[in-house]
């Protein structure tokens, strides 16, 4: 928060990462290795987990599947596809190191995972316990915090100037961050601060990528609506950004959660996403919490909602549901929170059945988000209920 702070303003602030972040590279390749044993088996039980430092890179996890896929060959293809191809500049996807330690699933986490059942229908339990939330809100077209979703468009822009512009002077590690002033209401009123740092050449100067960043990156995102006279915007604020990616700092799966949901703004229960299956709720409950929540503030039942899912290892719905529309709702929390379980179903299985979680997708989501991507096709962005809900509702 800032200094002298007005009591009739705050603030939040959310940031982004480009696809070439060290920890994004480790979701990217994670998630990777994960669409491409779903396409030989949709039921392949997998937990991958990479660790990029310098030019070398770690794979290790969990998996049980009928498919069969070299790990290494699909991680040297998603750094290339990323963009780390030139020698010599500390990680490629060419001379990298890799190793890998990829073993078959825990029989203990398999028991409480699958389920026997009287219909012969498919039952599952969740892998593990925890609380997954989901988060929507009417700021935006997609439902999602402004800040939020400003920074992860500023992040791909920023990728999208590198690479179908072809900009020979920018790299692929980048970040990006927005904080935005808010009024006593919770409206956003403007921008307080921009930040975009970009991986760069050395022989650009500060001065050329200042002017070609405002340009080519912010101006083409961020309306002018939001932009004040005291709006400050720094790019590459410490004036060079040279060395970046895994040779920078070392990147590991599942250290950007923030980033992967609602960029502070919503909780989130701690577990990450990127290199899971469907059958861990890490992942598919908290696909579905935001579908809940997504429909709701479409159905204009509130302006804002959270909705919390409780597990235990092993349950086949979760121990709680709870909403919570922090006093912006039309009508009781208790009763959206009746309308829900009577429109959407809870079981792990339904999950996985609903929202298509066995289809090979996973890699879309490991950068610049997993919510609020309309244009992508995941079916937990649909808002296919809200009709219901409303109807029920009133």
């Amino acid at each position: 928060m800032m200094e002298g702070r007005d009591d009739r303003f705050y603030y939040v602030t959310s940031e982004s990462v480009t696809e070439g972040h060290p920890d994004k590279v480790c979701d990217q390749i994670a998630d990777g290795i994960l669409d491409a044993y779903l396409e030989q088996d949709s039921k392949s039980r997998v937990a991958i987990e990479a660790m990029a430092s310098a030019n070398t890179l770690m794979l290790a996890g969990e998996v049980t599947s009928e498919g069969h896929v070299d790990a290494a060959a699909k991680a040297r293809e998603i750094i290339r596809r990323i963009g780390y191809t030139e020698h010599g500049k500390g990680f490629d996807a060419d001379t990298c190191m890799i190793f890998t330690n990829i073993h078959n699933q825990s029989p203990d986490i398999s028991m409480g995972v699958t389920r026997s059942s009287e219909t012969g229908k498919e039952v599952l339990g969740g892998g593990d316990q925890g609380i997954m939330y989901g988060y929507a809100v009417n700021e935006t077209e997609s439902l999602m915090p402004l800040s939020c979703h400003l920074a992860n468009r500023l992040a791909q822009r920023l990728a999208y100037v590198r690479k179908v512009l072809k900009t020979d002077f920018l790299y692929p590690d980048g970040k990006t961050q927005i904080t935005m002033k808010y009024d006593e209401a919770g409206k956003p009123v403007s921008i307080h601060s921009v930040v975009v740092s970009a991986q760069h050449g050395e022989a650009v100067s500060h001065e050329l990528l200042d002017a070609f960043i405002r340009c080519t990156v912010i101006e083409p995102v961020i309306d002018s609506r939001w932009i004040t006279p005291e709006t400050r915007i720094h790019v590459n604020p410490t004036g060079r950004f040279v060395i970046g990616g895994p040779a920078g700092d070392t990147g590991v799966t599942g250290r950007k959660i923030m980033v992967d949901t609602y960029g502070t703004v919503g909780k989130h229960g701690g577990g990450a996403f990127s290199g899971k299956d469907p059958t861990k709720v890490d992942r598919s409950a908290a696909y579905m919490a935001r579908y809940v929540a997504k429909n709701i503030v479409a159905a204009d039942l509130a302006d804002r909602c959270e909705v919390a899912l409780a597990y235990v290892i092993g349950g086949i719905e979760p121990e709680a549901i709870t909403i919570n529309t922090f006093g912006t709702g039309r009508i009781p929390d208790s009763h959206i929170e009746e309308l829900v379980k009577s429109v959407f179903s809870f079981g792990l299985s339904d999950y996985i059945e609903e929202l298509n979680l066995r289809t090979p997708q996973y890699l879309k989501t490991a950068a610049y988000g997993h919510f609020g991507r309309d244009d992508q096709g995941f079916r937990w962005e649909e808002t296919d209920k809200a009709w219901l809900l409303k109807q029920l509702a009133f």
